[in-house]
């Protein structure tokens, strides 16, 4: 990793998380991948759904660069996080071309700009003015942020965790290890309530 540019190393940080997100809706029925799971509605698809809506506007909107998608969902007169769950008529694979949309889309941006590159977000107010590199950088973070909650949703529903099927940075350990785990967590938990 120590090669490479420092835009090319954001750049591979991003592709990282986007990966990881994506993941998280292998194998996973339609049900599940829509279905809230905590009080909030939180949930695979609209986890998907807004990433890919908050990286088309940071790197098309914000730098003055063409988008050419509309997304109903982010108009002013949108219902408060609609941007955050799949309507019945928003299939997975719409959402997930939405995203590799995106990429395609901010990858040019990345492609095309200096990490100096000015740029402006207007929802940021007094403290808009940006960086090709600032953007980057908040993307990264947002992108692994989602990715975090994705993973604890996604155990929730099928018990599959970690970062990527092949590298989960999980302990080695047999699947009966877990519970006895569990256990002593919550044992020592409860000396605390």
């Amino acid at each position: 990793m120590g090669s490479s540019s420092p835009k090319a190393m954001l750049h591979r940080y991003l592709q990282v998380g986007r990966d990881a997100l994506l993941w998280k809706l292998d194998g996973v029925a339609e049900y599940d991948a829509r279905r809230p799971l905590v009080p909030t509605g939180t949930n695979l698809l609209g986890i998907v759904k807004h990433v890919a809506s908050v990286e088309l506007g940071y790197f098309t909107l914000v730098f003055g660069r063409p988008a050419d998608l509309e997304l109903h969902w982010m108009s002013d007169d949108a219902a408060p996080n609609a941007d955050m769950w799949a309507a019945e008529n928003e299939s997975r694979e719409q959402i997930i071309d939405l995203y590799h949309q995106s990429w395609t889309l901010a990858d040019a941006t990345i492609d095309a700009l200096e990490l100096d590159s000015p740029g402006h977000v207007p929802w940021w107010g007094e403290k808009g003015d940006v960086t090709l590199h600032d953007i980057l950088v908040h993307m990264i973070a947002e992108t692994h942020r989602h990715a975090g909650h994705a993973d604890v949703v996604r155990e929730s529903i099928d018990g599959a965790a970690g970062w990527r099927a092949d590298a989960t940075n999980l302990p080695g350990v047999e699947a009966s290890w877990w519970p006895a785990h569990v256990a002593e967590i919550q044992e020592t938990a409860e000396r605390f309530r």
